[in-house]
């Protein structure tokens, strides 16, 4: 699956909103953030935290530009939680971490503006 980060992309076909509502994006925090050396993109594998009815998920996110690694744990960000896990190089990637392009096409973490409890699902 090839990611189109281009903020001036077109937009996609229209879909129903059953469709959308197969998509499950919920609110975690994330746990813990590590260097991934071996991605052939810059970028951290996550520990996310959905809360108890959902448990911890693993992500490998490319937002190493805009995001210095000590900054990412206790941060809550969005994700799909209902995708069939990615193999990323030797990681396994079980979530989609969510955000948007900024100016420079690098990824900018999407994310509530006020806390709101983990597990939490985007409607």
């Amino acid at each position: 699956m090839h990611l189109n980060h281009n903020p001036r992309a077109p937009a996609q076909p229209v879909i129903s909103f059953d469709d959308f509502l197969k998509v499950d994006i919920r609110i975690g925090t994330i746990v813990s953030a590590e260097e991934f050396p071996e991605a052939r993109n810059p970028a951290y594998k996550l520990v996310i935290d959905f809360g108890a009815a959902i448990g911890t998920r693993k992500s490998c996110a490319q937002i190493v530009t805009n995001y210095p690694i000590d900054t990412l744990p206790g941060r809550q960000i969005a994700a799909v939680i209902n995708f069939q896990p990615r193999q990323i190089g030797p990681a396994m990637s079980e979530v989609l971490t969510l955000g948007f392009a900024d100016e420079g096409g690098e990824v900018v973490l999407f994310a509530p503006d006020v806390t709101v409890p983990d597990g939490s699902k985007l409607f």
